[in-house]
């Protein structure tokens, strides 16, 4: 049973068993996070954790986790991972309080609207067919770092329009080197280690700074130019608020960043996890060869192709269910409040899990098997249960965005490519604040339809 710390409601409430003197449940927290933190809800719904001196609560149900998502009032971004993340990527769309974020959603939508998705789509489509060109029967690839490269790619293409199409340039290699530094950073155990002299840390200040500097480039040629290149740079620098008012180049700089961690590090983990499921699931890759032969012939998928791509998207949500990239996450009480009848002081820190969420057995039966099938009758499960992309109106403005790159990047590689991870090397999440899989290989065979 429960260790009540608050007075009993109908959501149960404990404190998280195994704590250690001084350290409390850090180390658990950190030699097997994943796993530590999805046992949690047979403890309570709301679970207080002591990380060293820092006491958290860890939303474990789903109803809570929608209260904790779209009560603004109550509950704001904060806490010690992303305070950590601003730090890196500053006050964008992502990681700034909530009285910032009206402004900042009201003028970055149009960068997102369905009307551009069909010309980011060719630009993603184009990046996909470019980044794989090479692959040749036979090879044995690095998926992860393969499937960053192409994130990388596609990010940089929709985020610039007129980038140099060269994977070698300096504006893939400052995005590749921040993108991989930043969720790392976040999960540095020791205050002030990101600030140490070490080789890493002073790549990821130089490529920071190179990405600044290209972007401070960019944006004086396109005001110079004054034309619309139909990409997200684009539609940032003819953003205006309520009072006409544009954004300036460090607030430009600061959403590229957040941009550039959102559209690279977690669509380039979907994709690697993807490879790996498929791989262990001959059936379902068998059906989805079916699906892409009748609808592709051969060619890359496109926009218009998505209706036709059901299984496809059922992959990419049922990849999404079982590896979340953003697997855990913070908020900061900004009042004295409550939470399930429980109460919450203002400046506690709240953690939610998506990576919790989706594995309860009691909102996804079998949670551990990949069963893409299960979006056939689970199309829209109840708020605060399925959550890669949050909720609310803090709820990613790229999901659109996200998913068609997803759908087509696998559409297009599984139509030419089986994807075969090298036997007896388990495939296993790293421990960043992504939940990326660390480095596997794998041999690249060319599909005979």
């Amino acid at each position: 049973m429960p260790t009540p710390f608050f007075p009993t409601t109908r959501f149960t409430a404990a404190i998280a068993p195994g704590g250690l003197p001084l350290l409390g449940h850090a180390p658990a927290l950190l030699h097997r996070p994943h796993e530590f933190v999805a046992g949690l809800p047979a403890h309570g719904d709301l679970v207080r954790l002591r990380l060293g001196p820092l006491h958290a609560y860890v939303v474990c149900h789903p109803e809570l986790v929608r209260r904790l998502l779209t009560d603004d009032h109550a509950f704001d971004k904060g806490g010690p991972l992303l305070d950590k993340t601003r730090e890196t990527v500053g006050n964008g769309l992502a990681t700034c309080p909530a009285a910032a974020h009206r402004r900042q959603r009201r003028m970055l939508q149009p960068a997102f609207h369905r009307d551009r998705l069909p010309d980011h789509a060719v630009m993603m489509a184009e990046e996909i067919a470019g980044a794989t060109a090479r692959w040749r029967d036979g090879d044995v690839i690095d998926v992860p770092a393969a499937m960053h490269r192409l994130t990388t790619a596609v990010t940089a293409r929709c985020l610039f329009a007129v980038h140099e199409r060269d994977g070698s340039l300096p504006v893939h290699r400052s995005m590749d080197v921040v993108a991989r530094g930043a969720g790392r950073r976040v999960m540095l155990p020791l205050p002030g280690a990101d600030r140490l002299p070490t080789p890493g840390n002073r790549r990821f200040r130089r490529a920071r700074q190179d990405l600044r500097e290209i972007t401070r480039r960019l944006i004086a040629d396109y005001r110079a130019a004054g034309t619309d290149r139909h990409d997200l740079l684009s539609t940032l620098l003819t953003a205006t608020d309520g009072d006409g008012r544009c954004l300036s180049d460090a607030e430009i700089h600061e959403q590229v960043l957040t941009f550039l961690l959102s559209g690279v590090e977690t669509t380039a983990a979907t994709l690697s996890w993807a490879w790996t499921l498929l791989a262990a699931n001959p059936a379902v890759r068998m059906r989805l060869h079916a699906e892409l032969d009748t609808v592709l012939d051969g060619r890359p998928a496109r926009h218009q192709d998505l209706p036709a791509l059901p299984l496809t998207a059922r992959i990419v949500s049922e990849t999404l269910r079982l590896y979340p990239p953003p697997w855990i996450l913070s908020r900061t009480a900004t009042t004295d409040t409550e939470l399930g009848g429980h109460r919450i002081p203002a400046g506690a820190t709240l953690l939610y899990s998506p990576y919790l969420l989706h594995r309860r057995a009691d909102l996804f039966p079998r949670p551990d098997r990949f069963d893409p099938d299960r979006w056939l009758t689970t199309a829209r499960p109840a708020p605060g249960t399925y959550t890669p992309f949050g909720l609310g109106a803090r709820r990613c403005i790229g999901e659109s965005f996200g998913v068609t790159e997803a759908v087509l990047a696998i559409a297009t590689i599984a139509a030419r490519w089986t994807i075969a991870p090298t036997p007896g090397r388990p495939v296993r999440p790293g421990r960043g604040s992504s939940l990326s899989p660390r480095p596997f290989t794998a041999t690249l065979t060319r599909r005979v339809r």
